[in-house]
């Protein structure tokens, strides 16, 4: 069950794209963005899965709070006292969450962190509950403060008085707060210094157009917004010095999933000499994953492609390839920017160096 709020043009610069109200979540409704702002508040789990799947909210690292947040509101609504009951009902919740995106690894990081305390050994549902919203919360604050440190790991990476070019969203949109690649260049512009950040549009759903380039309106980082064709025209005319993006799932040889198109950015920026810098937390990581290869890509409606807005734009009949991800090669990354630092090659040794594993 959900329900909708507006929200007043003076209180747009302090927007968040998810909150917890104890009783529900609150998300921005990115679907709406720019001409709109307008909040979607969701009473229980199956709200916040259908705001994941719609991509009323998207962004990995918000997809996984939202789906953390969404399993501690259903243990917040069962009324059931035993605790086996209890366990199940919510096992099946994790499971329901798991299949609403299946690219974005952070879900099933945030889900699987979730269904671990229902095997721990507690005295009563109640103590079971509670535990589920405070981790809930402990992985929307995790998130806040790794995205800071991303963007102090990468801000020495931005040159002062250059261009920076990213794709689709990787702002506080698309987290708890503050962003990843947009973390990165918010934390070199609080430094002071100035630069220009080339806007992907990212087609079909124009996620750089309408939310990144939203996004840096707020901080009155100066952008401009190209259609994803025209970015290798650009580099060639030597207005690029960085290009930087985010990631749904990173293989243990760092081949990294992101949003469509940042597969021939990356070809580009290595035609151009342009170094490209993926930024991610390292709960992007799936280390059990040989390969980009091995990475599941999310293939969408054809309507994302074949209508504009929800008018056609395409002749009536045709057909239309609209996968939501690609996956860019490792040996087309510079580094990868994370909490703990900026991780280079060998991506295959370091990455698993730097997990722990």
């Amino acid at each position: 069950m959900l329900c909708v709020s507006a929200v007043r043009q003076e209180e747009l610069m302090k927007f968040k794209s998810i909150e917890w109200k104890r009783d529900r979540v609150r998300l921005l409704d990115q679907r709406k963005l720019p001409r709109e702002v307008r909040y979607i508040e969701c009473r229980d789990a199956s709200a916040v899965a259908q705001a994941i799947r719609n991509m009323t909210i998207r962004g990995a690292p918000a997809i996984g709070v939202a789906a953390a947040m969404g399993i501690a509101l259903a243990a917040k609504k069962i009324r059931s006292g035993n605790l086996e009951v209890f366990r199940r009902t919510l096992e099946d919740v994790c499971q329901k969450m798991r299949k609403t995106r299946p690219t974005a690894v952070n879900l099933f990081w945030a889900a699987s962190r979730m269904e671990a305390l229902l095997r721990r050994d507690v005295a009563s549902v109640e103590e079971l509950r509670r535990s589920l919203e405070e981790e809930a919360l402990r992985i929307y604050e995790e998130d806040v403060a790794v995205n800071r440190r991303i963007g102090e790991h990468g801000k020495d990476l931005v040159e002062d008085g250059k261009g920076v070019i990213t794709h689709c969203n990787a702002g506080a949109l698309a987290t708890a707060d503050y962003g990843t690649a947009l973390g990165v260049i918010r934390a070199a512009w609080a430094e002071g210094k100035r630069f220009h950040v080339y806007v992907d549009e990212t087609r079909p759903m124009c996620q750089g157009a309408r939310l990144t380039a939203w996004e840096l309106v707020q901080e009155k980082i100066p952008a401009t917004v190209l259609t994803d064709s025209m970015a290798a025209w650009l580099m060639k005319k030597k207005e690029i010095a960085l290009s930087l993006v985010g990631a749904d799932r990173i293989a243990r040889n760092g081949d990294t999933a992101n949003k469509i198109g940042t597969y021939g950015l990356a070809i580009i920026s290595r035609w151009h000499g342009v170094p490209l810098y993926v930024a991610a937390p390292i709960s992007t990581l799936d280390l059990s994953l040989r390969s980009g290869a091995d990475i599941p890509i999310e293939e969408r409606a054809s309507q994302e492609v074949t209508h504009f807005h929800g008018r056609r734009i395409t002749p009536a009949g045709v057909n239309a390839f609209n996968p939501s991800f690609d996956v860019t090669s490792h040996n087309l990354i510079e580094g990868i920017i994370t909490e703990e630092g900026i991780v280079r090659k060998p991506f295959e040794k370091n990455l698993k160096s730097l997990s722990g594993v």
